[in-house]
């Protein structure tokens, strides 16, 4: 039963990580309006109302708010960030993951929270500088030091299910099209709480 579990748990983190990082995933960012069975209605921060369906399998993760105390050395992150002249991360907001979802979507590659943004998860190989805001996180294949300044939110994620896909609930859908031509969720990461996922 252990070896399925872990056998299940690495299938799941290797379909998250693809799907994060897939070129052809568009990513909407705003409030659930309306659940339907499948079919997720939501707000954009911006733009019409518009409808996503839930595959089967989604992905569905829970996010709370946290705090920079809750980085820790070989903490598993994520941070969207804009890359500064020095080399540097500039951080736009920080994801940080439960040990369960360690591993998920390693890298540094482009992301879509502005010009040139970028996202980099990996684990926390130092934390230094004043209220250790100087985080170097270390992923495959290389290293990024990240500066956080002080009004960057921090997000916690958990595995979540189906259950916390509400009404009012503020989300972010990774998507694809479907068959059809029309936007079908792969990973939904939903606010518990009020809380907005700031990735």
């Amino acid at each position: 039963m252990l070896k399925s579990f872990l056998t299940t748990l690495t299938l799941t983190l290797a379909v998250t990580a693809t799907a994060a990082q897939a070129d052809d995933i568009t990513r909407y960012r705003g409030t659930i309006e309306k659940v339907d069975g499948t079919a997720v209605t939501i707000k954009p921060r911006t733009g019409e109302a518009l409808t996503v369906t839930m595959e089967p399998d989604v992905k569905v993760l829970s996010a709370t708010s946290g705090k920079l105390t809750d980085i820790k050395p070989d903490s598993y992150i994520g941070t969207a960030a804009i890359p500064q002249p020095d080399g540097s991360q500039k951080a736009l907001q920080v994801t940080v993951f439960a040990s369960s979802l360690r591993g998920t979507a390693d890298g540094h590659y482009p992301w879509d929270l502005g010009s040139n943004s970028t996202m980099t998860n990996g684990a926390i190989g130092t934390i230094s500088g004043t209220e250790g805001r100087t985080l170097l996180v270390k992923y495959q294949g290389g290293e990024k030091k990240v500066n956080v300044p002080e009004d960057v939110p921090v997000t916690l994620v958990d595995p979540g299910d189906k259950s916390v896909v509400v009404d009012g609930a503020k989300v972010v859908a990774f998507t694809k099209k479907g068959a059809d031509g029309k936007p079908t969720a792969v990973i939904l990461i939903v606010g518990r709480n009020g809380t907005v996922p700031s990735m």
